[in-house]
């Protein structure tokens, strides 16, 4: 008797059983990297889609206060038509606006209060919880480490999360997700247009040197650190906390992503190590926490070897750097501010 299958989770896992990315990088040479790239990187830029729009950002800094050794500033710019993006700065009182300084763009995760732990805002028990349990503020530490940091809100998080989302009983990504599908629109996509946008806002700094600019990210952040430096060569290092490790666990077999994460195809043709390869030969970071439940530490690491065979075959090997780091699902903070300083 033919034996039936009712179970959707069970058919996913059967198609993925012998599945590989049509561009999985399986070369070892410089040549063969080459090659992969030149054909990897146009496509990837396909799958985001069409970016939206360029307007004038009509930054504005709402306020500005010192707080300690720091400076604090709550700035807003728009990044298209009908939508702008709230973003806390924080740099050192003793920065000089020369254009000589470093910025790291610092993205959330799926934190309940957005950019707000990043910057280090201890505004109720639940910020300082988060703080405490993921080392969430690193936007914070980073800017006490002498860089200039920008924490924006990504889409549907925190200021960008509209009521409607909060009390229609389902994930705000992934209605977005699909509202947006429609349309031939990805939220993934408008967000990394969002982090350029902010690329852009850096740029006119009066502190800033635009070729010094990083990213950072813990989880939905690293998504993000993962997939916008990827797309945006003006980013010149990275960090990515908690997020390279396959598709095909976190996403398949755990459904452990959400609608903001994703682009359509995108398994097809890349797995997530294949995707932050594409930011060499830029230097990278990779944070990885051995009590991660979130992202398992074995398949991070497996995730890191897959970078690291790009790394190596591009011959920079020396620029990719490892915390593997005794926390859960956090920022590991041990090598980020030495190679922020190294590297920008």
């Amino acid at each position: 008797m033919t034996e039936r299958n009712f179970s959707m989770h069970k058919y996913w896992m059967e198609r993925i059983k012998n599945h590989e990315p049509l561009l999985k990088f399986k070369g070892k040479s410089l040549e063969e990297w080459t090659k992969w790239r030149e054909e990897a990187q146009p496509k990837f830029m396909e799958l985001l889609g069409e970016f939206p729009r360029k307007v004038d950002l009509e930054a504005e800094v709402e306020y500005r206060i010192e707080e300690g050794d720091l400076i604090r500033e709550r700035v807003v710019f728009n990044s298209e038509e009908f939508m702008s993006v709230p973003c806390q700065i924080l740099y050192p009182k003793n920065m000089k606006k020369d254009k000589s300084n470093a910025a790291i763009i610092c993205s959330h995760g799926h934190g309940r209060f957005g950019k707000d732990p990043i910057a280090g805002i201890r505004s109720s028990d639940g910020h300082i919880q988060d703080i405490k349990n993921m080392n969430y503020n690193y936007g914070e530490q980073m800017a006490k480490a002498g860089f200039l940091t920008i924490s924006p809100d990504l889409r549907v998080f925190g200021e960008r999360r509209d009521l409607y989302d909060s009390t229609a009983g389902s994930d705000p990504c992934n209605v977005n997700f699909v509202k947006g599908v429609i349309l031939g629109i990805y939220t993934l996509t408008l967000n990394i247009w969002d982090i350029k946008c902010c690329v852009d806002y850096l740029e006119q700094r009066e502190e800033l040197d635009p070729s010094r600019i990083g990213m950072m990210g813990l989880s939905y952040g690293g998504t993000m650190t993962t997939f916008t430096t990827a797309a945006e060569p003006r980013i010149k290092a990275a960090n990515i906390m908690g997020y390279i490790n396959s598709w095909a666990g976190f996403g398949i077999d755990r459904a452990n992503f959400c609608g903001s994460q994703v682009i359509p195809d995108v398994y097809r043709y890349f797995d997530t190590d294949d995707i932050a390869g594409l930011i060499a030969p830029r230097p990278l970071l990779i944070d990885m926490g051995i009590y991660d439940n979130c992202f398992y530490i074995q398949d991070l690491l497996k995730g890191y070897e897959g970078v690291k065979e790009i790394y190596k075959a591009a011959g920079v090997e020396d620029l990719l750097w490892s915390d593997i780091h005794p926390r859960g699902h956090s920022f590991g903070g041990n090598m980020a501010a030495e190679f922020f300083t190294k590297y920008l």
